[in-house]
C-alpha cells in the first residue's frame, strides 16, 4: 500500500521543520465533466482552457512564494472542480512548481481529490508512484437512483470498483457521502454506510444534501419536480452515521469529518486550527492570520490576469470581531473545542465573558458543555465544546455566540 513518502525534488532537514510554521497550500482545479444539481462551487464544464489554466496555476505559485517566507509547506491539497481530470503529467507539474518556490516538508500530505469514473486501475497505479498519497475520491452514494437523482457522473458499479483497485494501492483514502436525501430509508443510509465499512476505508466525510440557491436542485424543488430537504431525516441519518462510525473505530473529529486514529485530514484540520493557507487559482480562498483574500471566480479573467502578472485576488484585513467569530465557528466544528484561555489571550476579558455568558443557555441544554483538562505544560484550561447532541445544530449554536 501506498505511504508518505520522501520527495526527491526537496529535502528539508528536520531542524529546519521544526523551526518553521507548517502551513498548506490548496489548488483549485476548475473544471468538471458535468454539474451534480447541488453544487454552487466554480467550475466549468467545458475543458478548452484546461492547458492555459495550468500554466496560470504555475505562474501563481511563482508570482506568489513571498507570501511564505517563514513558513514551510506541510500539504498540498487539489480540489475543485474534480482536479483527477488533469493528466498524471499535469498534476507532477504543478507539485513539482511548488517544490521549486516553496519549503516543503519531507513527507508532506498531498491530496488529490477525484470521481470514480476517472480512476480506472491503469491511473490509479500511476497514481500511486506519484508524489500523491491522499486520494478523497467523491462517492455520495452507492445506489443508483441516488446518484442519477444527483447527476453524478459515476455509477455505483464504477464507485465500486475504483475503491477495490484504490485500496490495494493507497492506504489513506477518504470518501465523500451524502445524507438526508429526500426519501432515502434509513435502511439504505445503513447500506451505504456498510458497503464504505467493507471496503476498509479510514477516512469518511459526510454532508447533508444541502439546497444551495441558484442551484439546479433549487430550482427542481421550486418547480415541485424534486422532494424539498427532510431537516428530520437528516438528523436521523447523521445521528446513525455517528453511532455506527464510533463501532467502527472512527473518530468524529469534525462535525462532517471522521476518521481512524492516524487518518485526520491534515490539511482540513489546518483550516480549523487557523493555520495560515494559500488558495490557488479562480475562485480560491487565501488566510494569513488577520487578512484573507480571495481569487476571482472567472476562468478567463483569471488566466489573463496572471499572464499579465497581476493577481486578480480581493483581500480583507479581518477585525478582532471577525476573527473571534470565526474561531467560535471552527472551534465548536471539532472535538479540540474553543479554548477559553486563547480567547482570554487573544480577544481579551469582555469576549471571554461574553462566550461564558451566551454559551450558558446551550450548557443547560446539553448542547454545550465545558471540559477541563490538563495542557502539556500541567496547566489546567478550559474548552468549550459541542456534545453529540448538539453537533447536528453546531452552526446555528455557533451563530448565536457570535459577536454583533
Amino acid at each position: 500500500m501506498k505511504k508518505s513518502k520522501d520527495s526527491n525534488r526537496s529535502s528539508t532537514n528536520s531542524s529546519l521543520s521544526k523551526t518553521l510554521e507548517g502551513v498548506g497550500i490548496y489548488i483549485h482545479i476548475p473544471f468538471c465533466k458535468q454539474a451534480c444539481f447541488y453544487c454552487d462551487f466554480h467550475f466549468s464544464t467545458s475543458l478548452k482552457k484546461k492547458d492555459e489554466l495550468v500554466q496560470a496555476l504555475a505562474k501563481e505559485l511563482f508570482l506568489r512564494k513571498d507570501e511564505f517566507t517563514n513558513q514551510i509547506i506541510e500539504t498540498i491539497y487539489f480540489g475543485g472542480g474534480t482536479p483527477s481530470l488533469l493528466s498524471l503529467e499535469e498534476l507532477n507539474f504543478l507539485i513539482a512548481e511548488v517544490y521549486k518556490n516553496y519549503e516543503v516538508i519531507e513527507n508532506p500530505e498531498i491530496t488529490l481529490e477525484a470521481n470514480p469514473d476517472d480512476l480506472n486501475k491503469n491511473q490509479i497505479v500511476e497514481l500511486s508512484k506519484s508524489p500523491v498519497n491522499r486520494l478523497s475520491i467523491g462517492i455520495q452514494s452507492f445506489f443508483e437512483d441516488d446518484l442519477k437523482s444527483m447527476n453524478r457522473a459515476h455509477s455505483s458499479e464504477e464507485a465500486k470498483n475504483c475503491l477495490s483497485f484504490a485500496t490495494q494501492y493507497f492506504d489513506n483514502i477518504t470518501i465523500d457521502l451524502i445524507y438526508g436525501i429526500p426519501n432515502m430509508s434509513l435502511e439504505k443510509w445503513n447500506e451505504n454506510l456498510k458497503t464504505a465499512f467493507g471496503f476498509g476505508i479510514n477516512h469518511i466525510s459526510s454532508y447533508a444534501l444541502t439546497v444551495e440557491p441558484k442551484t439546479a436542485l433549487d430550482s427542481f424543488i421550486k418547480k415541485g419536480e424534486y422532494p424539498p430537504v427532510d431537516d428530520e431525516l437528516a438528523q436521523l441519518h447523521f445521528n446513525h452515521l455517528i453511532a455506527e462510525t464510533e463501532k467502527q473505530g472512527f473518530v468524529h473529529y469534525e462535525v462532517s469529518n471522521f476518521g481512524k486514529p492516524k487518518y485526520f485530514s491534515k490539511h482540513n484540520t489546518s483550516y480549523w486550527q487557523g493555520k495560515p493557507y494559500l488558495g490557488i487559482g479562480p475562485s480560491a480562498h487565501s488566510f494569513q492570520g488577520r487578512v484573507r483574500g480571495w481569487n476571482v471566480s472567472n476562468n478567463t479573467k483569471y488566466i489573463k490576469s496572471i499572464e499579465e502578472n497581476k493577481l486578480p485576488s480581493t483581500k480583507e484585513t479581518l477585525t478582532l470581531q471577525e476573527r473571534y467569530n470565526e474561531y467560535v465557528m471552527t472551534g465548536l466544528r471539532t472535538i479540540w473545542g474553543v479554548s477559553v484561555e486563547k480567547v482570554q489571550e487573544e480577544f481579551g476579558e469582555d469576549y471571554t465573558t461574553y462566550l461564558l455568558k451566551t454559551s450558558e443557555k446551550f450548557i443547560k441544554k446539553d448542547l454545550l458543555i465545558i471540559s477541563e483538562e490538563m495542557d502539556a505544560q500541567g496547566n489546567r484550561i478550559k474548552n468549550l465544546k459541542t456534545t453529540q447532541k448538539g453537533w447536528f445544530l453546531v452552526d446555528g449554536i455557533a451563530a448565536d455566540l457570535f459577536m454583533i
